[in-house]
């Protein structure tokens, strides 16, 4: 039985009324869920909270998920969409007057980098992540599910409701743009 085979089973088992097969879902997408969160917020409390509203929000609409499509995607849109609500908050907090906390730039979306980041300066993984938290939300998104999360093409099509054309162009546009905010350069329009 393939991943996809196994929660579209685990799907089934919650619509039924199974608690075991929910906590089995649960255990199987939590950790990629709290993943995603953490890069696109940059806050592990933030991430925490997001998590917990996702898989509601999952579970809450679980008759209207496609088995025909991976469980993982769909929980992916879920938790993204949890992310622009959060980041929707603040800007009102913002916009009212209440600040972020000082070290909110200094948060990075994982305190164990991977090899690839271990090579690169404490200040450029700083500088990158602010970078990718101030990008738009439709290329920090291609950019999370693609070379965070791993996803393919197609399954961040579907993730996002967008085609693999729009995926690929975003990715693009995100990587270009995230090196202009990192080395400094003039910013361009995207």
């Amino acid at each position: 039985m393939t991943g996809e085979d196994l929660d579209s089973a685990l799907v089934r088992g919650v619509l039924a009324g199974d608690p075991r097969a929910a906590r089995v879902l649960v255990a199987r997408h939590r950790e990629a869920v709290y993943r995603l969160a953490r890069t696109a917020t940059g806050d592990a409390e933030d991430a925490f909270d997001i998590v917990q509203e996702a898989f509601v929000s999952a579970f809450g609409a679980l008759s209207r998920y496609d088995p025909a499509r991976p469980f993982r995607g769909w929980i992916a849109a879920i938790t993204l969409n949890k992310c622009r609500d959060r980041a929707r908050r603040r800007a009102v907090r913002r916009f009212l007057g209440l600040p972020l906390p000082d070290n909110a730039a200094e948060w990075i979306a994982d305190d164990a980098p991977s090899p690839e980041t271990q090579a690169a300066s404490r200040e450029e993984l700083i500088a990158t992540a602010r970078a990718i938290a101030e990008l738009p939300s439709s290329l920090k998104d291609v950019l999370i599910l693609r070379t965070v999360e791993g996803m393919s093409q197609q399954e961040t099509a579907e993730a996002l409701g967008i085609s693999t054309k729009a995926v690929e162009t975003r990715l693009y546009r995100a990587r270009h743009k995230l090196t202009e905010m990192v080395r400094g350069e003039p910013r361009s329009g995207v």
